[in-house]
């Protein structure tokens, strides 16, 4: 086989239907588009028209809200944090943090923080000083002889 020799296998590609040339064709005077009006017509953007009927958008009432202060925490689990440990990425000797926990590859980024939660088993002894724990998290930690610091952002 030569570069000079190789093509598509046979109707692989369909060769574009070309409207508007004459009435011979088929797709000749209106090209597809059915007789006048506005669809007819070049530029119409009419999304969510519904031809005068008052639109969905506007028929359906307006529900809820976005609180703007509202804290977004990255979730950790113990048993993630132990898989960490046993691979030796994370040191249990130095104090586990947001930025240990990131350049250890168990969380992409830190956002508002990280929170804890109980999810597996912690068998290391750990320092952790994070935005928040749930109670049955702090309550591990503390069995596996380790200790835990909440951010002051956490308490507000």
């Amino acid at each position: 086989m030569k570069l000079n020799e190789i093509k598509d296998n046979e109707g692989s590609s369909k060769s574009r239907k070309r409207v508007g040339r004459g009435i011979g064709s088929g797709t000749g005077k209106t090209g597809g588009r059915g007789v006048k009006g506005q669809k007819a017509r070049s530029g119409v953007a009419i999304n969510g028209f519904e031809g005068g009927q008052m639109p969905i958008y506007r028929r359906l009432p307006k529900r809820g809200f976005n609180n703007i202060f509202k804290s977004d925490f990255v979730v950790v689990s113990l048993g993630r944090v132990q898989v960490a440990i046993d691979a030796k990425k994370l040191d249990p000797k130095q104090t586990v943090d947001a930025a240990a926990l990131k350049a250890a590859g168990v969380i992409r980024r830190i956002k508002d923080g990280v929170r804890v939660m109980s999810d597996g088993e912690l068998t290391t002894k750990v320092t952790f000083e994070v935005a928040g724990a749930s109670a049955p998290a702090i309550e591990k930690i503390e069995k596996a002889g380790g200790s835990i610091k909440l951010l002051s952002a956490a308490a507000e």
